[in-house]
């Protein structure tokens, strides 16, 4: 591997290899990103470079075309081979934004098309209802409320605790901290915050809202568990995800008429244009009204 020079004042010159500063540069890059973001950032990152054997500063355009061609020859998915280059070109970008890399090669490298399957991920109105009214047990009905009515991913239900949730005259504010570190307010009704009050027993402004048998934060998996069974019960088609609740409260808020920047902003998306590709996975018009057959 080469050895590049690096000196420091008042010391004398000492050798770092190649490898080492890609490492020092992973790190930084990764610093402050959520746990399960960073493991999965730092795998995709790594069995990237791992397969050119190269350091960062030498990654070419042809490289990133070639390891594309590379996941695809493999059968990878779109969605993934999608993702594994999302990580690798901001870890370029930040490479270049510290100096590190004189140019951004992976600004040139576009990623493979995936068709929209957002329409297919998206409950009736109905389903939503009867999956939510026929959980008896009120902690998992809550947990399947607040999905939907806050719209709320996953991480954020789980990690949400009581001093998050602050009392208004229309219902309830909960402060969620989301996706990309982002601080959002989400307000929703009294009869929610109602459910959520009924389990609160006594629990402290640190406790967790939806607390495991141990008295910690509820995890993911058991999320997903309560959801599928929940679905299977209440006799859904398809076992969805936290996630298609989401989707159904973003979905069917603007159905209702709810203007699309008030839905980005309970979701917390980072532009108008993610928000809007519910308005199009739904549409309600279409030229094909206007033909003779």
């Amino acid at each position: 591997m080469t050895e590049l020079e690096c000196p420091k004042s008042g010391e004398r010159e000492h050798r770092i290899t190649a490898a080492e500063r890609d490492e020092q540069v992973l790190s930084m890059w990764l610093f402050g990103k959520a746990p399960k973001s960073a493991k999965e950032y730092e795998r995709n990152t790594t069995e990237f470079l791992d397969f050119f054997a190269k350091d960062l500063r030498r990654i070419t355009v042809e490289d990133l075309q070639a390891y594309v061609r590379h996941l695809e020859d493999k059968g990878t998915s779109v969605s993934s081979i999608r993702a594994k280059l999302a990580a690798i070109k901001s870890l370029l970008t930040y490479a270049q934004r510290i100096g590190y890399c004189p140019f951004n090669v992976g600004a040139a490298v576009r990623p493979p098309k995936e068709k929209n399957t957002l329409a297919e991920r998206i409950l009736p109105e109905s389903d939503v209802l009867r999956l939510i009214l026929s959980e008896k047990n009120p902690r998992n009905h809550a947990i399947l409320l607040l999905l939907y009515a806050a719209g709320l991913r996953i991480s954020e239900l789980c990690s949400l605790r009581w001093k998050d949730v602050a009392s208004s005259e229309e219902g309830a504010v909960l402060t969620v901290f989301g996706k990309g570190g982002k601080t959002r307010h989400v307000l929703i009704g009294k009869g929610h915050m109602d459910v959520l009050e009924a389990l609160r027993n006594g629990a402290g402004q640190e406790d967790p809202v939806f607390r495991s048998r141990e008295g910690g934060c509820l995890d993911q998996s058991s999320i997903n568990r309560i959801l599928k069974k929940a679905a299977r019960n209440a006799g859904l088609a398809s076992l969805p995800s936290p996630h298609w609740l989401r989707h159904a409260h973003a979905s069917h808020a603007l159905d209702r008429g709810c203007p699309v920047h008030v839905v980005q902003a309970t979701l917390g998306h980072a532009s108008l244009s993610v928000t809007s590709r519910y308005v199009h996975a739904r549409p309600k018009d279409g030229s094909s009204r206007f033909l003779a057959i």
